[in-house]
């Protein structure tokens, strides 16, 4: 008896879904109907149908300026900071970090070289990301006087990798004759990616002392940083060597083809003439004392 209710019920509730699902076909066959049936009408040209003619619509240059009114200059930053100014700019290191940092860079950058000393401080910060971003904006401000701080970050074997490594890109272009001491160290370094940065920086670095410092890094024991020896090589002499497999290389296949570079740089180390003397190392930040 309960099987023949539970079998009942069952058999309703097929009907009521079948008849559910007639229904929504029997909707949607109504509603692709309505639309075949209209769409001769949209596509077919009427007699009642009015021409349609191309026309070039006439071209209107953009406004320009008004050059008899001065535009909004932004504020220039101070030629002398004054004891406000550099407790804002002490107070904004720590926002190096966080949800502010780049409302903070563009306030160093807006003080100009007054930041460096600020900015070298922030390089000994306990959080990394104050660092990096240290070293990104003394980038934004480009100026010298923050090679000395670079360069030591850049040495630095405890430092982190990734802000090591901006370090020296930073302080290359702001002067490469002054990194060459930084490239001797790093080329040295047991992180592969130190070493690759430096010999990839010192493609940089237009002086006759960095030729050597290259080519000891040629049998790399990592590959990708041996060819990027060999391109800063060529970058600097257009001497690329014999025609080898270095996708397939040995660290003993590449020890042996150092020879090469070797043999070419006693043979034409000559034409390269006097290195000129380095330039002077750059001031100090500003005369500020920031402990």
């Amino acid at each position: 008896m309960i099987a023949k209710i539970h079998l009942r019920g069952f058999t309703k509730g097929m009907s009521m879904t079948q008849r559910i699902t007639i229904r929504s076909q029997t909707m949607c066959w109504v509603v692709v109907a309505f639309f075949l049936a209209g769409a001769p009408l949209w596509a077919e040209p009427g007699p009642s149908r009015s021409p349609v003619y191309l026309a070039q619509v006439p071209y209107e240059p953009p406004l320009q300026p008004d050059e008899s009114t001065p535009g909004v200059k932004a504020t220039p930053s101070p030629e002398v900071l004054t004891p406000q100014d550099q407790e804002r700019l002490e107070s904004l290191i720590p926002l190096l970090e966080g949800r502010q940092e780049f409302w903070a860079i563009g306030e160093f950058v807006h003080f100009g070289k007054h930041s460096v000393p600020y900015l070298v401080k922030a390089l000994r910060m306990p959080a990394s990301r104050v660092r990096f971003n240290a070293v990104e904006t003394l980038s934004m401000i480009n100026d010298p006087s923050a090679l000395p701080g670079l360069l030591e970050v850049a040495m630095n074997p405890d430092e982190e990798s990734k802000i090591r490594s901006h370090a020296l890109r930073v302080a290359t272009r702001l002067d490469p004759n002054q990194v060459i001491p930084a490239i001797a160290v790093m080329v040295k370094d047991p992180n592969s990616t130190i070493r690759s940065t430096a010999v990839f920086e010192a493609r940089r670095v237009p002086r006759k002392e960095v030729l050597p410092l290259i080519i000891s890094v040629i049998s790399d024991p990592e590959q990708y940083v041996s060819i990027t020896a060999r391109d800063s090589f060529w970058n600097l002499t257009h001497f690329s060597g014999s025609i080898h497999d270095w996708e397939v290389s040995t660290p003993e296949d590449r020890k042996e083809w150092e020879k090469e570079w070797w043999t070419w740089w006693e043979e034409h180390q000559e034409q390269f003439g006097e290195t000129p003397q380095s330039t002077e190392p750059p001031p100090p930040p500003a005369n500020l004392k920031v402990s």
